[in-house]
């Protein structure tokens, strides 16, 4: 009898295991719907994007709003463009902000409207303002500022040198010293002084 339910638990476990792998993921389906687009088949990658875009991915709305707005396998469609960049906007994606704001500011599918697109453009900055009073991003910010002024110092020094030797081989050139007189003089003195 244990061999039985030993039997039955594993074609179990291989039944649940295999309806999980078989559910796709948003990640693998986009990744298909981009390939589909890319090869023509932009009514099959839609109606993929539009699946997840109903259940609230915004990398699927970004994608849907780009194909209508630049005509890209289907019908400019300035309004579909306008609603799945608003979408995706509206829940956080910078890029859909950035692109909705365009549009206001162009006048493409709305009246345009400059305080509109100020607003698309400035809603994420706005969003994460209270970032700035976050112990952990203070100290972040501290050590990115030093790293940025050790860096300059790094490169102010590097071009200091630079401009040293190109003075020093104008002021040799404009005195008649030839560049490679200064370096067998040395090599001289290095020889008297080991008694060459």
């Amino acid at each position: 009898m244990s061999k039985l339910k030993l039997l039955l638990s594993a074609g179990l476990l291989l039944q649940v295991m295999g309806s999980f792998a078989a559910e796709p993921t948003a990640d693998a389906d986009l990744r298909k719907a981009a390939r589909l687009h890319l090869g023509g088949e932009t009514a099959a990658a839609v109606q993929i994007w539009k699946k997840w875009a109903q259940q609230g991915d915004v990398d699927a709305a970004y994608n849907l709003a780009v194909i209508h707005q630049y005509a890209d396998g289907v019908a400019y469609d300035a309004a579909q463009a306008l609603a799945w960049y608003r979408f995706a906007a509206e829940r956080g994606d910078k890029a859909a902000q950035y692109a909705l704001g365009l549009m206001y500011l162009k006048g493409e599918g709305v009246p345009a409207d400059e305080a509109k697109a100020h607003e698309w453009f400035t809603r994420n900055r706005k969003e994460h303002l209270h970032h700035q009073h976050d112990a952990r991003f203070l100290q972040w910010q501290k050590q990115a500022r030093e790293l940025i002024e050790e860096r300059d110092r790094r490169e102010a020094l590097a071009a200091s040198r630079q401009n040293d030797a190109r003075i020093l081989a104008e002021l040799q050139r404009r005195a008649g010293i030839a560049a490679s007189a200064q370096p067998a003089r040395d090599d001289t003195r290095l020889a008297a002084l080991r008694g060459d």
